[in-house]
């Protein structure tokens, strides 16, 4: 499971579903949030001197430093991350790819840092995908 970065449950649609309103966000602003998060992630690299350029700069690929000076993660996300290791929650790979989420997920917020409830959603997503795998659902 620690080669899935992130799992999402897609219930049926319901009868009830289809009579709510259209959701906030449609696919072209939700696009433009994507387009923007990655054009940040970019122009951050462009700022650290030694910074991998190009695909490799992007949150999904970044590692060790580079991962830790871009994740700014606050007191309250590391040791949410630190209880989650030391549960057994997450290996060494899992914490690499929970804070590679965790900054993604601050970036499409637009936040400077990751903070506590950007790692709590990351966290999320991570437990999904190992109980849909327990219960022998598919992940997507």
């Amino acid at each position: 499971m620690d080669r899935i970065d992130l799992a999402v449950d897609m219930p049926a649609v319901t009868a009830a579903d289809l009579a709510l309103p259209p959701p906030s966000e449609g696919t072209a602003e939700a696009a433009a949030r994507v387009a923007r998060a990655r054009r940040l992630q970019l122009e951050r690299a462009e700022a650290i001197p030694n910074a991998p350029m190009g695909a490799e700069a992007l949150n999904g690929r970044a590692e060790g430093r580079y991962l830790e000076r871009i994740a700014d993660l606050d007191e309250a996300g590391r040791g949410l991350l630190a209880r989650a290791a030391e549960a057994g929650q997450i290996s060494a790979r899992g914490w690499t790819r929970v804070l590679r989420l965790a900054r993604t997920i601050a970036d499409l917020e637009g936040a400077a840092g990751v903070r506590r409830v950007h790692v709590a959603e990351a966290l999320a997503h991570r437990r999904t995908s190992a109980l849909g795998a327990a219960a022998g659902e598919g992940v997507v």
